[in-house]
Formats: structure tokens, C-alpha cells, sequence
């Protein structure tokens, strides 16, 4: 992996002899590193999304084929740094999550920053239509936990927390309020907060002003087509601007690190 632009001053980084080699899980958290609280009330919210060339953030409805194996050492390591990994149900559904797993190189790290040994899966669901017999919600190593509405379906809710799921109150009608959302998972100790999408989700989050960081995979394919792109929805009024903090790349991948400015 060799990088191109050097990491921000917030972080260490590795060292800059580490071009052309594959860096260690050491390496890669030092790089992506979440900031230090500066005194803010909610969490910090970090996106992790893929893209092809021209656009496209899955193909066949999934992400995997336009990945690669850095992305998805990097994809472990983004996990590996979070409190929690929030995904919409839909997204859940179509890349057949699982539960996260503890992983022995990242133990040492999450136990002296306060860290559950991996972090818990949260789903972003309205109407709960989930299938709580699958691992995600029977066997995880953290309780998973439900962002909902408090209009949502009371036997939906009971079949969540009876599956051993938690399901927390984001919202005040069916929905979820993406800042509301941010600010409940803070509420629980959650502060370092990596959302995986999908594209509408992601848009929601932009739109209502809580994203502050995007890792962003640019993938070196074209699919065409009429894939999603990485964030949907409605179009934010003023295009919020973010600054480049690093830029990394292997085989024609690159790997961005942008941060609201």
C-alpha cells in the first residue's frame, strides 16, 4: 500500500517507510485513527463507503464485487476502531450481516480505550422487518442493538427485544431522526460511530448535517448501469464541503479519508 498524501496532524500514522508493503492492522488503525473529543456533545460519525469510477456503490446490489482485499483490510480495521456499526435494514438484508467479530490484534487496543471486545451492530429499521432467528441477532458477541420510532409496531419491538435484541427510541413518529440517532447511541457510551449505508441511509445522515468524516474507496472500475450511488435521498440545499486528510493507495485503489471542514 503506498501512500500519496501524508495523514493528518491528528493522527501518528505509519511509518512512511511502510510504501509498497502491506501494513500491518497496527499500521492502518494508526492512520485511521478517530480524533480526540474536543468537547463536543455527540459522537463522531464516520462513514465507510466504495465507489466505481463512474459511480456506482454496489453492482448486483451488493458491494462486494467492486471491492478488493485492501478495502476490505481497511473495512476490518474501520470496525475495529468503532464503538458501533450502524447499517440500515435494508443494507443488513442484501450483504447478509453478521455479527462483528473480536479480533486478537485490535484486543489489547479496544480494552485500554474503554472498547466492548467488538463492536455492536446497530440496524436502522422502521417497520423491524428483520429476521431475528439469523445470527446477527442470536449470536452476537455485543447485543445488536434496533434504532426505531416510537410509532413502530409494538409486536415488532417485543419480537426484537425477545430475540435478545436492545431497540432503542430515535425518533418521534415511524422513522428515525438521524441526529437524534447519533445523539441516543452517544447517550450509551457510543462515540466513535462507523456507519456502513447503504446510499439512503448515508443521504439521510448528510442531509441532517451529522456526518463527519467519509472513508471513501474509490473502486478502479466502470459498471454503468443504474447502481445507486453512495448516498441517495433528497439533495442538501448548499453541497457540504469536506477536506482531504489522507489518501492512500494499492493496485489502483484508492482509499480518501475526508473530514467536514
Amino acid at each position: 500500500m503506498r501512500r500519496l498524501f501524508p495523514v493528518t496532524d491528528q493522527t501518528a500514522g505509519p511509518d512512511p517507510d511502510a510504501a509498497d508493503r502491506e501494513w500491518s492492522p497496527a499500521e492502518l488503525a494508526a492512520a485511521y485513527a478517530y480524533p480526540e473529543p474536543d468537547g463536543r456533545s455527540r459522537a463522531w460519525l464516520r462513514a465507510n463507503m466504495v465507489s466505481t469510477l463512474d459511480g456506482a456503490a454496489q453492482h448486483d446490489g451488493r458491494s462486494q464485487p467492486i471491492s478488493s482485499a485492501a478495502d476490505m483490510r481497511i473495512f476490518g480495521t474501520l470496525r475495529a476502531l468503532a464503538d458501533v456499526v450502524v447499517a440500515g435494514a435494508e443494507t443488513v438484508r442484501q450483504e447478509g450481516y453478521r455479527p462483528a467479530r473480536a479480533r486478537a490484534e485490535f484486543t489489547e487496543p479496544r480494552r485500554a480505550a474503554g472498547q466492548l471486545p467488538a463492536p455492536a451492530i446497530a440496524v436502522v429499521s422502521a417497520g423491524l422487518e428483520l429476521d431475528f432467528s439469523l445470527p446477527l441477532f442470536t449470536s452476537p458477541l455485543v447485543p445488536t442493538l434496533i434504532l426505531t420510532g416510537a410509532a413502530a409496531a409494538p409486536d415488532r419491538v417485543s419480537a426484537a427485544e425477545r430475540a435478545g435484541a436492545r431497540v432503542v427510541i430515535a425518533g418521534d413518529g415511524v422513522g428515525v431522526d438521524p441526529a437524534r440517532a447519533v445523539d441516543e447511541l452517544a447517550a450509551l457510551g457510543h462515540t466513535r460511530l462507523l456507519t456502513e449505508g447503504g446510499p439512503r441511509l448515508l443521504g439521510q445522515f448528510v442531509a441532517a448535517g451529522v456526518l463527519d468524516e467519509l472513508c471513501l474507496t474509490v473502486s478502479p472500475m466502470l459498471t454503468a448501469g443504474d447502481a445507486q450511488r453512495i448516498a441517495g435521498g433528497p439533495s442538501v440545499e448548499v453541497p457540504r464541503r469536506f477536506v482531504l486528510g489522507s489518501l492512500l493507495e494499492e493496485e489502483g485503489f484508492l482509499f480518501s479519508r475526508y473530514r467536514r471542514a
